[in-house]
């Protein structure tokens, strides 16, 4: 009776395990898939790794996540973003490094916080506010289109700066991270451009076309156009060297430059460049 009962253990251990190690052998969805985005923002890189759980028909803000208590924002592992370099985020400077987003959401305002402890995870109940790097509101904004997987991303970008929105439900939560593009850029300008008396022509260009956007020394930026366009023009910086002289109100050279960058687009078979000269100088027809 004694080895019958035994052999009944036996049998149905080996019954129940290889049951177990079957399943263990089956690939099922993940619940809250991970996630993992990359941005250039300016001269910087963001980094946003994260994992997105789904609605499924619950109501989310003010049920699933509560409102006024600290939530990790996102599902499983702490969701993360990393910068590259120092950044600026709604007025608060952030050092390089990773950070664990988490966020106090409420109806009308949100508290985003960035964690020095990326390794929380869902122990919310184990945060502590002299870990984080900063903190900062935003208002959150009614998103006319539901999105049914918690969703991070960059929207906005601009030659420094980019939007993180967070996504779900109808419920959008941006913030603006900013990179210090200005200073890095004029660094390299004056290395390679003033400190460089033979400079090649693809740094004057680059170095004109900067001082044109950001509305600099125009006379500096026309020199360094004229050297880059001296002895093999390109239609791109001609027509580069026309905006200069057009915003210098020297609307006569500006036409015969941009005429020139016309020649070079045909001959280039580039209709795109030949239309953007064609408008520009019958707008400074009529500045004459």
């Amino acid at each position: 009776m004694k080895k019958s009962f035994i052999g009944f253990v036996l049998s149905a251990a080996l019954l129940f395990g290889a049951g177990a190690t079957q399943a263990q052998g089956i690939k099922m969805p993940a619940a809250s898939p991970s996630q993992k985005v990359e941005q250039a923002v300016g001269l910087s890189t963001v980094t946003l790794d994260y994992s997105r759980p789904s609605a499924k028909g619950r109501t989310i803000f003010g049920d699933l996540v509560p409102y006024g208590k600290v939530w990790r924002t996102g599902a499983n592992n702490s969701t993360v973003i990393k910068f590259s370099d120092d950044v600026t985020i709604e007025g608060k400077k952030i050092p390089a490094g990773e950070y664990a987003i988490l966020t106090i959401p409420n109806q009308d305002e949100w508290t985003v916080i960035l964690s020095k402890n990326t390794k929380l995870g869902g122990n919310v109940a184990d945060y502590k506010q002299e870990e984080d790097q900063a903190r900062f509101t935003v208002k959150p904004q009614q998103n006319p289109r539901k999105v049914e997987s918690f969703t991070i991303n960059f929207a906005n970008l601009k030659t420094d700066a980019a939007d993180v929105e967070i996504l779900w439900d109808n419920t959008i939560v941006p913030f603006t991270v900013k990179t210090d593009v200005d200073n890095k850029v004029m660094a390299q300008i004056q290395k390679e451009a003033i400190d460089n008396a033979n400079a090649d022509p693809n740094v004057y260009a680059a170095a004109a076309n900067y001082y044109l956007e950001t509305n600099r020394d125009l006379k500096q930026a026309l020199t360094w156009m004229k050297k880059a366009n001296a002895k093999d023009p390109k239609f791109w910086n001609l027509h580069a060297q026309a905006k200069i002289e057009a915003k210098m109100k020297d609307y006569k050279s500006a036409i015969k430059t941009a005429e020139k960058s016309i020649e070079l687009a045909q001959q280039a078979k580039n209709q795109d460049y030949v239309a953007l000269n064609q408008k520009a100088i019958a707008d400074w027809k009529k500045m004459k």
